[in-house]
């Protein structure tokens, strides 16, 4: 089965880890604002990023640590900077707002990627990516109806977020050039972990029996979330990835109906 996925156009195993991709950033969401309901969300980003670098070490021994070389230092710092940012914005968001207005509000950074990746990168955008870009985010602006629904604290936590996202998505395709996937992603929760311990010790608190068991499950999602998008960027061109982006929003829908009992409105 792996030789046949590896026989496969790259598009085509940049697509399928993408989707994987996806749902995983979805349960992940999920894991978060459970634990977000009994921890300060400072400590559940410590945790995020503390708890995914004991799952990645057995997984870089295995490769060998010779994996973990940096080429590009100063980008692996600019990364993990800018994406404890958003991974703190992100966080807040959901325990402020309903997790598919999120997901909808999250549908910003294919925006933010694709300017950034043509500006930047100086990778070309073609029409089908700029159709499935823009009516996707046609239906963004449906769901939040701007200058009918106010912007809340939660939904601007939410923006910020994806722009940070969406800035430290287009580091880690520079990345991929230069770097392996296990460094890109293990230096990433290696550099966050001090981040957030240090706020997180002022509001510290030890999680019961059940909070450790969605706090695993975000960092072990997040984790596989993050070792197929690097996989994916590695691929393709990053602006081929965005229109993917959209299939997180049935996802949400879906889990929040199950588990938070959130059924959007009719828009």
């Amino acid at each position: 089965m792996i030789s046949t996925f590896n026989n496969m156009p790259a598009q085509t195993r940049a697509t399928c880890m993408m989707i994987v991709a996806l749902f995983m950033f979805t349960v992940m969401g999920i894991c978060i604002r459970l634990s977000a309901a009994h921890l300060p969300v400072i400590e559940v980003v410590f945790f995020r990023n503390f708890l995914a670098v004991l799952i990645l070490l057995p997984l870089v021994a295995r490769v060998g640590f010779e994996s973990l070389n940096m080429r590009r230092p100063k980008l692996f710092f600019l990364r993990a900077a800018i994406n404890a940012v958003g991974m703190f914005c992100g966080f807040t968001a959901l325990t402020l707002i309903p997790l598919a207005q999120m997901t909808a509000l999250s549908f910003t950074t294919p925006l933010f990627v694709t300017i950034g990746a043509v500006l930047f990168l100086g990778e070309v955008i073609r029409a089908r990516r700029i159709a499935a870009i823009g009516i996707g985010f046609l239906g963004t602006v449906i769901i939040l109806q701007p200058g009918v629904v106010d912007i809340t604290v939660g939904a601007s936590l939410a923006l910020v977020h994806a722009l940070s996202i969406a800035i430290a998505s287009l580091v880690v395709k520079v990345l991929t050039r230069s770097d392996s996937q296990h460094a890109i992603v293990t230096w990433m929760v290696v550099m966050q972990t001090p981040l957030a311990l240090v706020p997180s010790l002022w509001v510290w608190q030890w999680p019961d029996l059940s909070t450790w068991g969605f706090l695993w499950g975000m960092a072990l999602s997040g984790t596989i979330a993050h070792l197929c998008f690097t996989r994916a960027c590695s691929l393709v061109e990053i602006t081929a990835l965005q229109p993917l982006e959209f299939i997180k929003l049935p996802f949400a829908v879906i889990f929040a109906w199950i588990i938070f009992a959130e059924w959007p409105g009719l828009w």
